[in-house]
């Protein structure tokens, strides 16, 4: 039995195969012979990153090999090092040089798989016969174990989507579980064990926290280090009669974060776009970057769409960028052509990018063979609310002053706005006052009761939201629509999580890596969803270097308001770009919900015949008729959650192409017999084979 479409990097009784379109320089394997272990060294344990002696994984004499697969800057001589200290069982050395990669390490029997921090690269694993089985994609395990679908996990999701305590570590397969981010997999015999790699306290409260210039420096050169990782990396070559494809593109639509990329890419220290030239060799566009603009022309609002286009213009009329401006249509509409979306590509799991799918291929389809996006940033480097939270757990209470004080401007003028600083700074003595348990048990509660946040784009709806967010856990924006035995059933798990003994952590630390770790998952999803052939996307923020960088901030600086944009242009000054353009760091964020409006307009009417049966109905997660009547109010301008709307339709659409999927990822005699979907959904809940 066979992965289809594999190339076995090594053979064995634990083989290892790499799935796919993969570039012959994303896949590098390294090989040490058998070792002396020196005495007092060789007793069995859990390693110490500390000690890297302590407890080695292997025994006397045991050859050793690693992989390390996507892109990742250390030399063959790096890797062979890394290998021999992970060997000696310091894992997380693996995981600390620049790029985006997914490292698995074989010592005798013992096999290690490390996922990043984010949680960008994931890792699946499952039992099967008698052992474990991992991969970096959900539904070949799926296939493996003829798994079924896990309908509580699916109404987690659409519960509580940033909430660890309702999704814990399942899929929306029946088996088949997810690594924790900043977590190694290591398998003995077989047998699995989840180990973190990240030492206990900067999980608790994040690294020791230098002053705000050292750690802004760190993150500078972490993002200029990820982001030559890229450039250094051999360009795709085209097929005979294809076209060529210029090598290194970057978003300028997409707000502070991708543009900061743009620039940092055209113009690293040296001769402007000497690395870019090096490697676009036949892009017909010289040594510069390809510089993509999308622009809206469906969305009404002619002004701010030219504001938008006179901004790009400024910032690609530098010499070292070829700028392309992509022009959107109605079909590209978030919501909009949802027949194309229905007949989609299959991804893990379902995720709101699957409803700008479309919107998203095309951009970058006018991109590069290496595509860079600032994905994440935002939270990589933003501050939780909730971190205020943890300012008054320092002492730090002066520090709540600025971020006050920019919610108290947002209000409308009058009387309130007196009112929002002693209102912010008592929302966050609460939660700073709140046990972990009682925050999540407070939430499970909400889920009973049915209390949500009131939806809203006016500013003092924005400051309620921003309120809101200064708890343990909270409902999602899709959660007002479930069924009373969906939202029962979350609450149930909320409720045992609670229940189990935790690590002591601090409000916004907890808070702002869930959030990561959910932004990583979609992020992952529109990969696979809006992906182009030949292409290789990259988000420099997702990646672990960039994220330990950031996580050294000092909460003080991150609570600012455009601590983001002032970090952003440090980075650039510190980077030889000392001039920012006109323009640049705009925020992008009213555009995106002009453009769902529009899209949710357009295709309301194929929306309710999605909906006129859906199959989370027949699953008990949702009332066809509720959904349906949310989408015509919406549709009228009401103020729902856009955003839970598009959760709402993004599962719909991920379970219709789950159901008329055909085949299997593995081939072979002893191959899993079963087509992708046996059967539906009925109320009742059974086990559904996939």
């Amino acid at each position: 039995m066979l992965p289809v479409g594999a190339q076995l990097l090594w053979d064995g009784p634990d083989p290892l195969w790499a799935v796919g379109d993969w570039r012959p320089d994303e896949i590098r394997v390294v090989e040490a012979g058998p070792v002396t272990v020196r005495p007092g060294r060789q007793g069995p344990g859990p390693y110490d990153d500390r000690h890297p002696g302590r407890g080695a994984p292997g025994r006397h004499g045991e050859p050793a090999r690693l992989a390390v697969l996507g892109h990742c800057r250390a030399s063959d001589d790096e890797l062979r090092v890394g290998l021999f200290a992970a060997r000696g069982g310091a894992l997380r050395h693996l995981t600390s040089w620049a790029g985006g990669y997914t490292a698995v390490l074989q010592t005798g029997r013992r096999i290690s798989i490390l996922g990043d921090l984010a949680g960008a690269r994931p890792v699946f694993h499952t039992r099967w016969r008698g052992g474990t089985a991992y991969a970096t994609a959900a539904l070949p395990l799926a296939d493996l174990i003829e798994a079924g679908l896990d309908v509580t996990h699916l109404a987690a999701l659409l519960a509580c989507p940033d909430s660890p305590e309702a999704l814990g570590d399942t899929t929306p397969y029946l088996g088949v579980r997810r690594l924790p981010a900043g977590h190694a997999l290591v398998m003995r015999e077989g047998t699995p064990e989840i180990t973190g790699y990240e030492p206990a306290a900067s999980l608790a409260s994040g690294p020791v926290q230098h002053d705000a210039g050292q750690a802004v420096a760190g993150v500078r050169d972490a993002l200029v280090d990820a982001v030559r990782a890229r450039l250094e990396q051999p360009r795709h070559v085209p097929a005979p009669g294809e076209a060529p494809v210029p090598g290194i593109g970057a978003d300028l639509s997409g707000g502070s974060a991708s543009a900061t990329l743009a620039l940092l890419a055209a113009g690293l220290p040296g001769n402007p776009g000497t690395l870019v030239g090096r490697a676009a060799g036949g892009a017909g566009n010289g040594s510069r970057l390809l510089a993509v603009t999308f622009n809206d022309l469906a969305t009404g609002g002619e002004a701010g769409r030219d504001a938008e286009l006179d901004r790009a213009r400024l910032m690609a009329a530098d010499p070292r960028l070829h700028h392309v401006v992509v022009p959107g249509g109605a079909e590209a509409l978030p919501f909009a052509d949802l027949e194309r979306v229905l007949d989609g590509p299959l991804t893990d799991e379902p995720g709101p990018s699957l409803v700008t799918a479309e919107r998203h291929r095309r951009r970058l389809a006018a991109g590069g063979a290496d595509h860079l996006v600032g994905a994440g940033a935002r939270q990589v480097l933003d501050a939780h609310p909730a971190r205020l939270a943890d300012l008054l757990l320092d002492r730090q209470r002066r520090h709540l002053l600025r971020p006050a004080a920019a919610l108290a401007r947002a209000e409308a003028p009058g009387a309130h706005a007196l009112l929002v600083p002693l209102t912010v700074y008592r929302a966050a003595r609460r939660l700073a006052r709140t046990p972990y348990r009682q925050g999540v048990e407070e939430a499970a509660a909400r889920l009973l009761e049915r209390r949500f946040d009131t939806p809203g784009e006016s500013a003092r709806q924005v400051l309620d939201a921003s309120l809101a967010a200064l708890a343990w856990s909270r409902p999602g924006p899709a959660a007002r629509w479930l069924t009373g035995e969906a939202l029962a059933e979350v609450s149930v798990r909320l409720q045992d999580a609670a229940a189990r003994p935790g690590q002591i952590e601090r409000p916004g630390v907890r808070r702002a890596r869930a959030a990561l770790a959910r932004h990583a998952a979609d992020h992952r999803v529109l990969e696979q969803a809006a992906e182009v052939r030949g292409q290789r996307l990259h988000a420099p923020f997702l990646d672990n270097q960039v994220v330990r960088a950031a996580r050294a901030l000092p909460t003080a600086l991150r609570v600012r308001p455009g601590a983001r944009a002032e970090v952003l242009k440090t980075v650039l000054a510190g980077s030889g770009v000392p001039e920012l353009p006109p323009g640049w760091g705009a925020n992008t964020r009213a555009s995106a919900v002009i453009s769902a409006r529009a899209g949710l307009r357009t295709a309301v009417g194929d929306l309710l015949d999605l909906f006129h049966t859906p199959l989370l109905a027949d699953a008990g997660l949702v009332d066809a008729r509720v959904v349906g009547r949310a989408l015509l109010d919406a549709a009228d301008g009401e103020p729902l959650p856009l955003d839970g709307l598009a959760e709402l339709v993004s599962t719909e659409v991920w379970l219709r192409r789950l159901l008329a999927r055909r085949g299997s990822c593995w081939t072979g005699t002893e191959a899993p017999r079963r087509r992708a979907v046996a059967g539906g959904v009925t109320p009742t809940r059974p086990r559904l084979p996939l």
